[in-house]
Parts: structure tokens; C-alpha cells; sequence
């Protein structure tokens, strides 16, 4: 289906999705809040079989983040593995990063629903960019687009640092 498997050791195997989504592509939501998710990122979603996405609020920026459900799965399995299900905190953290996602259907024209409190919290009201992140894909307020990034030199700088 699109994945393979690395053992690091006899109890641990980690899942590595072959998904891959790139790229910056503007679109307009309509009166609706609906938009159509680009046709590329559709491929991408047809060719490794996945039909359902999951959308919520990212933790750090403004942006909406849509993950393939078999992204999701594979992160929320990891991340419910290092939380402790009995430390008060951290049940917390896991109920309210589960709370705040939904699950997300393309209608047959490709399209889908940014309900107004999720366009709400990424500042969302009308055009859009689609941004491919591996194996998720940010949705930023077009006039926001400035923020995700960094100047050229301070990315330069950056990359070169950590990839040394």
C-alpha cells in the first residue's frame, strides 16, 4: 500500500509512508467555505489509496494541516505510545490534540469544507495556499504566506547548519 518497513530492532518497526506532496498552489474557497483540493495532492491521495483526511489547527503556526489518514493513524499510535495514559497532563495534551481534528471527505468534485471555526483559527477568508509538506499539507491564508517562511539568506544559513 505504499509503505515499507525499517526494523531498528527486534521489538521496534517503524512504518515509512511513500507519499510524498510538494509544493505551493493558491486556490479559492467559495461563499461556502468549500475548496478544491489541488489535483495534484488528489493523485498523490488516489495513487496510494487514501480517500479520508483529517484536518485540524497545526500547534505552532496558523495554518490548518490535512493529513492522509494513514499519516494520522501512524502519528496518533506514536504519539499515544509516550504518553502515559495515567499522568493527568498528559492525557490532557492527547484528549485536546484529538479534539481538535476532524475527519474530511472530497466530494466528486474534488472539494471540501473549512468549517468557520477552523478558517477562524488560521485566519482563513477566502484565497488559500496549499502547501506540500512530505507527508501533510499546510493550508495557509494566502496573504499569511510570508510567515511560513524565512528570508533566502536565513534559509541558506539554516539549511546549511542543519544538514551539516
Amino acid at each position: 500500500m505504499g509503505e515499507f518497513f525499517v526494523t531498528l530492532s527486534a521489538k521496534l518497526i517503524l512504518a515509512y509512508t511513500r507519499m510524498r506532496f510538494y509544493g505551493n498552489i493558491e486556490a479559492k474557497s467559495d461563499l461556502k467555505g468549500r475548496v478544491f483540493l489541488p489535483s495534484v495532492f488528489r493523485k498523490e491521495l488516489t495513487a496510494e489509496g487514501e480517500s479520508v483526511l483529517i484536518m485540524r489547527k497545526d500547534v505552532y503556526q496558523k495554518c490548518l494541516v490535512l493529513y492522509p489518514e494513514s499519516v494520522w493513524n501512524q502519528m496518533l499510535d506514536s504519539m499515544r505510545a509516550r504518553l502515559n495514559r495515567w499522568d493527568v497532563r498528559e492525557q490532557q495534551v492527547f484528549r485536546q490534540f484529538v479534539a481538535a481534528a476532524e475527519t474530511v471527505t472530497l466530494d466528486g468534485s474534488g472539494r471540501f469544507l473549512i468549517n468557520r471555526k477552523a478558517a477562524e483559527a488560521a485566519d482563513i477568508t477566502g484565497v488559500v495556499s496549499f502547501i506540500g509538506m512530505g507527508d501533510s499539507i499546510e493550508i495557509w491564508a494566502a496573504e499569511r504566506m510570508s510567515q511560513p517562511l524565512m528570508p533566502e539568506e536565513d534559509f541558506r544559513a539554516a539549511i546549511a547548519d542543519l544538514l551539516q
